[in-house]
């Protein structure tokens, strides 16, 4: 376990988010998102009381993405809720993001047309992960560092991928930026 040991302690809540990828046979892919809440002991909402185990909270969500990460198709669907009849009334929202880049401000995007009272909290924060998700879908279906002309897709999104790195410089050499000029191939 990568984490220090814990102090004693007994659990409350489990949220298990899962995204899994297919490849259509129409040159598309989906990303299914699904995410569950469930409490270990017996859990009083203000409409009902869920069993201990029983979700509290299942949501699903379809992304159909084409090749330049834009979303083609979303479709949401929500089987737990606490408040039947109210929550899952939002779901068809979701299909204003039909046309959205993943990977050009998408979070905002989100927020700006379905956060807060526009959306579902739930499904709108797993969707903020989406673009991560996507990126994955595609990473390993083409070598990222080959000799295009085109930088890798990752290289200046994280810490250890910026351009003036030594971890750039050993693995994607030809698109190193750093002041040390003798590191250069």
């Amino acid at each position: 376990m990568p984490l220090s040991p814990a102090q004693p302690r007994r659990p409350l809540h489990t949220r298990n988010v899962r995204y899994e990828a297919f490849a259509r046979n129409d040159s598309l892919c989906d990303i299914n998102a699904h995410i569950v809440d469930t409490k270990p002991l017996d859990y009083p909402l203000s409409a009902v009381v869920r069993s201990a185990g029983e979700p509290v909270h299942e949501m699903w969500v379809r992304v159909t993405i084409d090749r330049h990460f834009v979303i083609r198709d979303i479709e949401a669907a929500t089987d737990w809720m606490p408040y039947p009849e109210a929550c899952d009334r939002i779901t068809p929202e979701y299909r204003k993001l039909i046309g959205t880049s993943l990977i050009k401000g998408f979070r905002k995007t989100l927020h700006d047309r379905l956060g807060h009272v526009h959306g579902c909290t739930h499904i709108t924060e797993m969707l903020s992960y989406l673009p991560t998700a996507a990126v994955q879908t595609f990473a390993g279906l083409v070598r990222d560092n080959d000799d295009s002309e085109h930088k890798p897709f990752q290289l200046d999104r994280c810490h250890a991928l910026e351009t003036t790195t030594e971890t750039v410089r050993r693995f994607y050499p030809k698109w190193y930026r750093g002041t040390d000029q003798s590191l250069r191939p």
